[in-house]
């Protein structure tokens, strides 16, 4: 049964389907704009409705390089054009798969439950993967009980899309099941293999771990002697990390990426990409756990080890620069569709909780972006209380409530700052004459 839907008009011309958060599948997701609702606000929008419609649009139109047409001419609206707010999710809004208490309380004043009157256009940047953006937004959606748009999120793998039409067979590694290899056919690569199916054609890949009975019936059948693997894409965290490393490390020793053979020079195998670099991330227990940061310097480790080489890797994600720039593309879409202005938010404010990723990232973009990105550091996540991080924030505050708070006050004083600035002018202005 289809999940249950209404078509409305967005603010673009284009229709948006708001799909019940309850219902919504991943398949119902794809299937054109969207927004997904929680079952209270289906037939009635909420406050959030307008800047996830808004959003949606947007990265439709960049996802799709469209031609501009004629400008349209904006609804009046509160959502304000000069900031906006960039969010990582693990560690600032959930943790451990339920939501961070002040968490909801800071979408509601994003949403207009503020002193202000205003509200405030958000987006969610982060470096957890294996689930497509829709699958992330539905999750997320029913953990806040809020209304949000796939448009909205930005994962570590989003930039990997790109690269779709570079490489044709490529490895995908990492996540549960088969949902990798979907989110990777979903960005256009056309021909994916999973490290179970190089297992199912050869079980004797890796000695310790045998398919079990649905990943054998899930797995892909074909002869990978006569295959080339052109790339190889760490789309979220292994979870064998022993069998993934061996399969990996195999064809970075082969000739052309043809499983079974061995290069003379160790420099002939296919090129690596993480989705992102966090060594270390932050879940339901008291201790940070590892991610797919400490993959990658054992896997560059190991290559060392055996062949004497060193490995060179690239990761996307944060403090990567790409994500910041299709950050700033998307945000710099959404102020041109709702307010004629053809230039990113002024200031970004980016609320994280790892100083390595998080704020490294956010500064070190600040330092050459043309509009302002302010590094915002919580104590929910990563970050320990009593240590001095590498990276310095701009502000570091206990939670996102606050976060969101401090953010406003600075916006609030800054436009005051400027109205009575405008106003000491206009008076000296009229005394001269």
């Amino acid at each position: 049964m289809s999940a249950p839907s209404l078509a409305v008009p967005s603010s673009g011309g284009r229709f948006m389907r708001r799909l019940s958060s309850t219902e919504a599948t991943r398949e119902s997701m794809s299937m054109g704009p969207t927004v997904v609702v929680p079952p209270k606000h289906l037939m009635a929008p909420s406050n959030a409705s307008e800047v996830a419609a808004a959003m949606e649009v947007a990265r439709h139109e960049i996802d799709s390089a469209a031609t501009p047409g004629t400008p349209i001419t904006p609804s009046e609206t509160l959502v304000t054009d000069k900031y906006a707010y960039a969010f990582d999710i693990d560690g600032v809004l959930i943790r451990g798969g339920k939501p961070i208490p002040e968490a909801i309380q800071a979408m509601k004043m994003l949403n207009g439950e503020n002193e202000y009157g205003i509200k405030v256009p958000y987006i969610f940047v982060t470096n957890g993967g294996g689930k497509t953006e829709q699958e992330r937004c539905l999750q997320l959606s029913q953990q806040l009980e809020i209304e949000v748009s796939p448009g909205q999120f930005i994962c570590g793998h989003t930039p990997m899309r790109e690269m779709a039409e570079r490489y044709k067979t490529v490895l995908v590694v990492g996540g549960e099941g088969e949902k990798c290899r979907q989110v990777a056919e979903g960005y256009g690569f056309k021909d994916v293999v999973t490290p179970g199916d190089i297992i199912k054609d050869n079980q004797d890949t890796t000695p310790f771990r045998k398919l079990t009975s649905e990943e054998y019936e899930n797995s892909r059948a074909r002869n990978f002697a006569e295959v080339e693997i052109e790339a190889i894409f760490v789309f979220a965290d292994s979870r064998d990390w022993a069998s993934d490393q061996q399969i990996i490390l195999d064809l970075l020793m082969s000739k052309n990426g043809r499983l079974g053979t061995r290069s003379e020079t160790f420099e002939e195998g296919p090129p690596v990409f993480f989705s992102h670099n966090d060594v270390v991330w932050s879940t339901s227990h008291d201790l940070t756990r590892i991610g797919m940061g400490a993959l990658r310097v054992s896997l560059e480790a190991m290559f060392k080890a055996v062949t004497g080489k060193d490995l060179k890797t690239t990761a996307f994600g944060k403090p990567q620069i790409g994500t910041f720039q299709f950050a700033t593309r998307l945000l710099q879409q959404w102020r041109k569709d709702t307010h004629c202005i053809d230039m990113p938010p002024d200031t970004v404010y980016f609320v994280g909780d790892t100083p390595e990723s998080d704020i490294r990232g956010t500064n070190e973009f600040d330092s050459h972006a043309d509009n302002s990105w302010y590094s915002i550091l919580v104590r929910t996540g990563v970050f320990q209380e009593g240590t001095k991080p590498r990276f310095q924030p701009k502000a570091t505050v206990d939670n996102v409530l606050e976060a969101v708070k401090h953010g406003m006050e600075r916006e609030y004083k800054k436009a005051l700052k400027a109205s009575l600035q405008d106003s000491n002018a206009l008076d000296s202005a009229v005394v001269e004459e």
